[in-house]
C-alpha cells in the first residue's frame, strides 16, 4: 500500500487531543451506540468542538443521562437523543424518517461482539444484522442528508477482529456452517470495511468521505458483556502489536475520521491508531486484511445488502 495517510497522533492519543482546535459550530452529527463506551467519548469530543450531536441509542433513558453529562462537561446543550435499534429494520427506518435537514458527520459506532447464536425477525444472524445490515440501512437511508452538505464524513467502527475471517457469501447467517461467535463477529467487521470501500466509490461525487477504523482494544465496555474475561490473546501490554486503551483513546481514531482536517479528502480507507493501517501480517494483531479492501467483494456485499434490506419493504 502506497501513500498511506499518517498524522501526528498515535495509539495513546485521546479524542480530545485529536479534536483540539477544530471548530464544528454549525455542523450536525449522529453517533450510534453513544450511551456507553467509546461512543460516549466520540459524542463528547464532537460536542466539545461545537457540533450539534444526536445520540442514536437503543435505551433512550440511558441516552438522556449521557446527553445531560455531555452538555454539562462541554457547555454545548445541542445534544439530542434518538431511539435506534440496529437489529430492527423498522426502528432504523423510523429513525431515518424522523431525520430532517443536512447531516455533516455520521459515526457508525454501535456494535455487538461474540454473542450467543440468535437471529432477527428476518432470520438474519444477529451480529451481521446489527453491525453491518443495520448500519447499511441507516447510512444509505441518510445518504441524501449527507450529500446535502457537499463535504460529509462517515466513520464506520470496525475491528482488528476482521482479520479472523471474510464475509461468508454462501452462508451469511450460519445456517449451513456451525455457528461460531468469533467467526460471525469477524464477518460483520469485515463487512464494515467493505461497506466503506464501496460507499466511498459510489458517493465520491457527492462529497461524502467514508472510512472504516479499528478503535483498539478497550476492555470492559458494553461490547465485551458476553465475555467473562479478556480472551487469552488479550495482552494489555500490546505484546501482539495492539495495546489496551481507555475510552478516550479508543474514540480518537473515530473522531479523527469524523472531524479532523488532517484527513480531508481521504476516503475508502481503514485506519488504526490515528493513521491509515498497513497491510495485515499474520501473527500480528494489526493492519488490514487484503480481502477487506477488495473492490469486487465490496461491490458484491453492497448488492447483497441492498437486496436483503429491500426484501423487508423498508
Amino acid at each position: 500500500m502506497t501513500d498511506r495517510t499518517t498524522t501526528p497522533f498515535g495509539a495513546q492519543s485521546t479524542a480530545g487531543q485529536v479534536i483540539a482546535g477544530v471548530d464544528l459550530t454549525g455542523k450536525r452529527a449522529i453517533v450510534t451506540g453513544a450511551s456507553s463506551g467509546i461512543g460516549v467519548e466520540t459524542a463528547r469530543a464532537l460536542a466539545a468542538a461545537g457540533a450539534e450531536v444526536t445520540l442514536a441509542v437503543r435505551d433512550a433513558g440511558a441516552g438522556r443521562q449521557v446527553a445531560a453529562d455531555i452538555a454539562t462537561t462541554t457547555g454545548n446543550h445541542k445534544v439530542f437523543v434518538g431511539t435506534l435499534d440496529l437489529a430492527d429494520q423498522a426502528s432504523v427506518a423510523a429513525f431515518v424518517a424522523d431525520w430532517s435537514g443536512a447531516l455533516d458527520i455520521l459515526v457508525a459506532n454501535a456494535g455487538i461482539m461474540a454473542t450467543p447464536e440468535s437471529r432477527t425477525a428476518e432470520g438474519w444472524e444477529m451480529q451481521f444484522a446489527t453491525n453491518h445490515l443495520g448500519h447499511f440501512a441507516l447510512i444509505t437511508g441518510l445518504h441524501d442528508a449527507l450529500a446535502r452538505t457537499g463535504h460529509a464524513r462517515v466513520a464506520v467502527v470496525s475491528s482488528v477482529g476482521h482479520v479472523n475471517g471474510e464475509v461468508l457469501f454462501d452462508d451469511l447467517d450460519f445456517t449451513s456452517h456451525p455457528y461460531d461467535p468469533w467467526a460471525a463477529y469477524a464477518q460483520s467487521k469485515t463487512a464494515n470495511i467493505l461497506f466503506a470501500v464501496e460507499a466511498a466509490k459510489l458517493w465520491a461525487a457527492d462529497g461524502i468521505a467514508v472510512n472504516a477504523l479499528n478503535p483498539g482494544r478497550i476492555w470492559g465496555t458494553g461490547l465485551s458483556r458476553h465475555m467473562d474475561a479478556p480472551p487469552a490473546s488479550f495482552d494489555p501490554k500490546g505484546g501482539t502489536g495492539t495495546s489496551e486503551k481507555n475510552t478516550e483513546q479508543g474514540a480518537a481514531t473515530s473522531v479523527l475520521l469524523a472531524a479532523s482536517p488532517l484527513v480531508e479528502g481521504v476516503t475508502g480507507r481503514y485506519f488504526e491508531d490515528c493513521e491509515e493501517a498497513a497491510p495485515f501480517t499474520p501473527g500480528v494483531r494489526r493492519g488490514v486484511a487484503a480481502y477487506a479492501l477488495d473492490p469486487q467483494k465490496a461491490a458484491r456485499l453492497w448488492q447483497v445488502s441492498l437486496d436483503l434490506i429491500q426484501k423487508t419493504g423498508r
